[in-house]
């Protein structure tokens, strides 16, 4: 909708500014692939100040995500095949919310009240994982991305599981984050993203691409944690920045989602965008 909007009152730069044309259309792109994601940060921010008699503020965003994606439904934003999709992401984000705000862990807390929650973790945090799902889904079929010398799937498949691994087993051995960095830099050393903003595709290397999105995850993270969504352990006496060293956490979980996403595309291909 967006995109199609901007495509045609971007028509008139087609042959004086081209390039500018392009990246205008890329940014429309991406902003339309973000529409999940950025209605509901916008949604978390808000909460700050609206307030529902009688109903918490975790518990106003959990049934505004699901309204969020009702609406995209019938806007035809998104399947029903792909809101199954990112509901594997809301189950596994969810499973690691469990674990990451248990006593033992205590990563970090939800200190608000909530009746829509499973332990210490209140729903909405599942839709957190899942707005990084959708934004890959929406952006892939926009920008219609190609994958090239994609490493086998059952290869990425180890190396996301055990990516998943880590986040609960470096709480009790060794954490094996930077050697998994080097592993998916070995594995997709020659892994292109090939994408079309305009007419002429571009590509870039499928690690930059992990990291590019971690970085933007982890502003998000910023936003969510000043807003009092979630509070990390140097957090509770007052805001403090979440250190760039997240950066990497957040690159590492990108790439269990776009694995999945990756291998669900391939498996079920569609016709390449107009």
């Amino acid at each position: 909708m967006i995109a199609q909007i901007a495509q045609t009152a971007l028509q008139p730069l087609a042959t004086r500014a081209p390039r500018l044309r392009e990246f205008l259309l890329f940014g429309f792109k991406e902003l339309e692939a973000c529409v999940f994601a950025g209605s509901f940060l916008a949604l978390l921010t808000l909460s700050s100040w609206l307030r529902v008699p009688g109903l918490a503020r975790y518990d106003l965003l959990f049934l505004g995500a699901i309204a969020i994606q009702l609406a995209m439904i019938a806007l035809r934003l998104e399947t029903w095949r792909e809101v199954a999709m990112l509901s594997l992401f809301h189950l596994l984000g969810t499973l690691l919310e469990l674990f990451k705000t248990s006593p033992m862990v205590g990563s970090w807390a939800y200190p608000e009240p909530a009746f829509f929650r499973i332990g210490s973790v209140p729903l909405y945090a599942g839709f957190m994982y899942a707005a990084i799902a959708s934004y890959m889904i929406q952006a892939w079929r926009l920008l219609d991305v190609r994958l090239t010398s994609f490493p086998p799937l059952w290869l990425a498949f180890a190396l996301a599981l055990a990516i998943y691994a880590n986040f609960f087993s470096n709480h009790w051995i060794v954490d094996l984050r930077w050697p998994l960095i080097a592993l998916v830099l070995l594995v997709f050393r020659k892994s292109w993203v090939e994408f079309r903003p305009a007419e002429r595709v571009r590509r870039m290397p499928v690690a930059l691409s992990f990291l590019l999105i971690g970085f933007f995850v982890w502003v998000a993270e910023n936003i969510g944690t000043f807003f009092g969504a979630w509070v990390y352990p140097h957090q509770r006496s007052g805001w403090a920045i979440v250190g760039p060293a997240k950066i990497s956490s957040w690159a590492l979980l990108v790439i269990l989602s776009f694995v999945i996403v990756a291998a669900v595309k391939q498996l079920f291909p569609r016709e390449r965008a107009p």
